[in-house]
């Protein structure tokens, strides 16, 4: 059935229109530079919404097929199966021109990505759609956004889960549903922009093994190198780089790419050649060795303090550039003991889980208040005035939304609220409109249950409001997800940095933005979902012992600041579509180009998440160098 012929009532369904191949896979893990495609299904729809096509096929993948529990494909039933060099041209036909829709896309897109480029060939995909984030900014009324609880939303019938082709055919008619009610919010579809030719990031590349020590400083005049210091090289060897590297890792030291004021000796043999590295040696006072004391020095390294435990007196650095000015526009909310961490998380994350565990904390209350349960989108006023609005509507109990969704409630027009683009569809929708004055005394009829749905609340927690993240006797995969209202004179980058017991990445790959999406065991991931939304995955089951804390930041790509994007809004909850445990608006002040949006860090044995909000005047590359990275440095 056409989209146009099954719903005549909605306008607007050519802005929809578009062709669409959807995809699903089972694989036979999570990492895909890593891992294997077990199956693969491609469906194909036309601009009208039909299937225009159809395509399955199970795959040897040349190795274990990993969970047999979850996907059901043993070794035995894999056998005899074609290689994907055999159905890759095929798959190729039917991707070539439309856009690659999946639940949960980047997963899919990036497996068939890693797939593509081990037979030599690149994945001919443009566009990409995310069925999961399209949800996510539609926010239908459901317990959470697994692609079954979607079928069952959109009245699709599902009869095999895991099952490659049938997960398809449900996706076709939940990309349908999904299509309708963008169309009936007027959304923009968040369509993600991917490589016209193969990235080179898909190429199969082996884990790098992180340092087991803390970083002990730097090396002091006439002392002995330390296990854990960072060593950085540059120049010509006598001795080939490769076999460098192998012996001082080796030695439990930890060989970085750049120069920084954390990093503890540079080793050269033309301290004056004008490298990158040796300027920045100077200009830190990084103190600078030859290859042939290196050498030595490797035959006699000093123990370190394993990570997890106190350190030893570590000598001081050099004097450090002054911090930069922290936005005061957004001063911290005020929230309950249960909600913040004490003066004594803060000693005990230094020391990152040696002190005993903390006795087991009251669990914060939900929301209360006039507004409890509704979910309130404030239009127009200048950025201080909008900040203050949603800050008082979180005061009042209710969620501050940035973006309009079928989950929107109320909404608050501040001066020059009624000239936004949207008054159009509130209008149309029915959405109860209130003056800036309502939020002194709200009194509104509780929302109908059209609105309110069935999915538990979110937890609301201010600026600096903590939470721990339940399950975690055996570690869980987490997500953090971003999104701010449309932008068109700029770009937000989502970033987030793995941190030790100093705040400082243990290796430059501990970083992770859009040229370096996952960190090298993919325990921390970077989602691109569109343009106004991105999601960083953390695993804390398997993440290294030298990361005791995942940093996420926001920074703006362009000349514009925070107090023209205007708010961020930050969710988190378990990986996979279920329902967020908790979220948090956050709004910068006026001049700030980065933002810390949120951490989650060790405390004893459990993991915890921060809402931060705290903003810099300086840019991505200053934000990185002050975690020990310099993304400039060659």
């Amino acid at each position: 059935m056409s989209l146009a012929t099954a719903f005549p009532d909605v306008s607007g369904m050519r802005d929809y229109a578009l062709d669409w191949a959807l995809v699903d896979v089972e694989t036979s893990g999570l990492v895909a530079r890593r891992d294997r495609v077990l199956s693969v299904a491609v469906v194909t729809l036309g601009p009208d919404g039909e299937q225009t096509g159809e395509f399955s096929t199970l795959l040897d993948p040349g190795c274990d097929p990993g969970p047999v529990h979850v996907h059901g494909l043993t070794a035995g039933r894999l056998r005899g199966a074609p290689v994907f060099e055999q159905v890759a041209e095929r798959i190729a036909a039917m991707l070539e021109g439309r856009v690659l829709v999946a639940h949960n896309a980047q997963f899919d897109y990036d497996f068939l990505a890693h797939e593509f480029a081990r037979v030599r060939r690149s994945l001919p995909v443009s566009r990409r759609l995310c069925t999961l984030a399209l949800n996510r900014r539609v926010d239908p009324p459901t317990e959470d956004l697994r692609l079954g609880t979607l079928a069952a939303h959109y009245g699709v019938p599902r009869l095999r889960a895991h099952d490659a082709l049938d997960d398809t055919r449900v996706l076709a008619g939940v990309l349908r549903g999904s299509l309708r009610e963008a169309a009936r919010l007027g959304l923009p579809l968040p369509l993600v922009p991917c490589p016209p030719r193969q990235d080179p990031r898909f190429a199969p590349k082996p884990p790098k093994t992180p340092c087991a020590f803390r970083n002990p400083g730097r090396l002091s005049p006439g002392g002995k190198l330390v296990q854990g210091m960072k060593v950085a090289l540059t120049g010509e060897t006598a001795v080939s780089r490769a076999e460098l590297t192998e012996r001082a890792v080796a030695a439990g030291l930890n060989v970085v790419t750049s120069v920084s004021r954390h990093t503890g000796v540079l080793v050269t043999n033309a301290p004056a050649s004008g490298s990158a590295k040796a300027r920045r040696a100077v200009a830190e006072g990084v103190p600078v060795v030859d290859e042939r004391t290196f050498l030595r020095m490797l035959d006699d390294v000093r123990p370190g303090t394993p990570h997890g435990q106190p350190a030893a007196s570590v000598p001081a650095p050099a004097a450090a550039p002054p911090e930069p000015a922290l936005a005061t526009a957004d001063a911290p909310d005020t929230a309950s003991p249960a909600d913040t961490a004490s003066p004594a998380d803060t000693a005990a994350e230094r020391t990152a889980g040696t002190a005993p565990a903390a006795p087991p904390r009251p669990k914060p209350k939900r929301a209360s208040g006039p507004l409890a349960g509704r979910r309130v989108l404030a239009l127009g006023g200048t950025h201080p005035r909008a900040a203050a609005a949603r800050t008082r509507i979180v005061e009042l109990g209710g969620a501050a939304a940035i973006n309009l969704s079928a989950g929107v409630t109320d909404v608050v027009l501040l001066p020059g609220g009624d000239g936004d683009r949207r008054m159009r569809r509130i209008t149309a929708l029915e959405i109860p409109v209130h003056g800036a004055d309502w939020l002194d005394a709200p009194t509104a009829a509780a929302p109908g249950p059209e609105r309110a749905g069935s999915r538990q609340t979110p937890r609301v927690l201010p600026r600096g409001g903590v939470v721990d993240l339940p399950g975690q006797d055996v570690g869980a995969l987490w997500s953090v997800t971003a999104s701010w209202a449309q932008q068109t004179a700029c770009e937000i980058d989502v970033v987030a940095f793995g941190v030790d017991e100093d705040e400082q990445v243990s290796r430059d790959e501990d970083f992770v933005f859009y040229g370096a999406p996952e960190n090298p065991g993919g325990t921390v991931r970077l989602l691109c979902d569109g343009p106004t939304e991105q999601t960083v995955t953390v695993d804390t089951g398997t993440l290294p012992p030298a990361v005791r804390k995942v940093v996420v930041a926001a920074a703006v790509d362009g000349e514009p600041a925070f107090g023209d994007v205007g708010a961020v809004q930050i969710t988190v909850g378990p990986d996979g579509g279920t329902a967020p445990l908790a979220q948090a608006v956050l709004d910068a002040a006026t001049t700030e180009r980065t933002m810390i949006l949120a951490e989650i860090y060790r405390r004893g044995p459990l993991w915890r998440l921060r809402a931060v909000g705290q903003g810099y005047d300086h840019g991505l590359a200053e934000l990185a160098r002050g975690y020990g990275v310099d993304v400039a440095q060659e």
